[in-house]
């Protein structure tokens, strides 16, 4: 019926169409490109609209993990440790607005590089970076001001981090002007340290069961990763 009635004004009063038509064709395009293509998974493809400007392959495989651990999830975050630390290479999503939050500078451990970190752990002092999933835990005060506890969910690769005090924080070594200084940003002591004015809204957004994702093209946890071969165990111990 709505259809018809709409079919009729338009005959009846053409001079609509000049106003009607560009909304109709605006929204057909707006669903168009919001639909995956095939063989893309949903999160995949909203990921990639979001910020195409990040590597395809770290989305691809934080879409994966996440669809493995929490596929309802409302908020993610994914570093890219493959990109050099004077790039953006920290994006978080709001997945239920279909939003881009952040798009950050982000730090990594001393001893996993110097501008391009190379090297990860999930070794109590090694002061290496770690990677894959983990989830988001309580904001809190500590040495390095307000700061967000991160719980890794891959054992042998990350599941140290609690114990490691692995956390997001902010740092005066993140900054466009330190990069002007020494060539690269400061390094942390395997947190993911981020620009002190963004600390205050970024850790709020993240906090309290929401998940980071941290990529680096490291073929054995490539291989291994719990939440990259999904399976029924690896979404319980997401779930614990």
């Amino acid at each position: 019926m709505a259809l018809r009635l709409k079919l009729i004004m338009l005959l009846c009063f053409p001079f609509l169409a000049l106003f009607t038509l560009p909304l109709y064709a605006a929204g057909f395009f707006a669903q168009v490109a919001s639909t995956p293509p095939p063989g893309v998974p949903p999160l995949q493809h909203q990921l990639l609209q979001l910020a195409p400007q990040a590597t395809h392959q770290a989305l691809r495989l934080a879409a994966q993990a996440l669809n493995c651990a929490a596929p309802n999830a409302e908020r993610l975050a994914v570093i890219d440790y493959s990109l050099p630390s004077t790039e953006p290479r920290l994006w978080v999503f709001d997945l239920r607005q279909h939003q881009l939050l952040f798009e950050e500078l982000v730090s990594h451990g001393q001893g996993s590089g110097d501008m391009q970190a190379e090297t990860f752990s999930n070794t109590p002092d090694s002061h290496q970076s770690s990677l894959g999933l983990f989830r988001t835990m309580n904001s809190y005060y500590g040495s390095n001001g307000y700061s967000l506890r991160l719980e890794g969910l891959e054992p042998n690769v990350n599941d140290l981090a609690y114990e490691r005090a692995i956390v997001i924080h902010g740092a005066d070594y993140v900054s466009d002007a330190f990069i002007t200084q020494t060539g690269r940003l400061g390094r942390s002591h395997g947190c993911p340290a981020v620009r002190e004015d963004v600390t205050y809204p970024l850790i709020d957004s993240l906090k309290e069961d929401q998940y980071v994702f941290a990529y680096y093209p490291d073929a054995e946890w490539l291989a291994t990763s719990a939440f990259l071969g999904c399976t029924a165990a690896n979404d319980q111990i997401a779930r614990r």
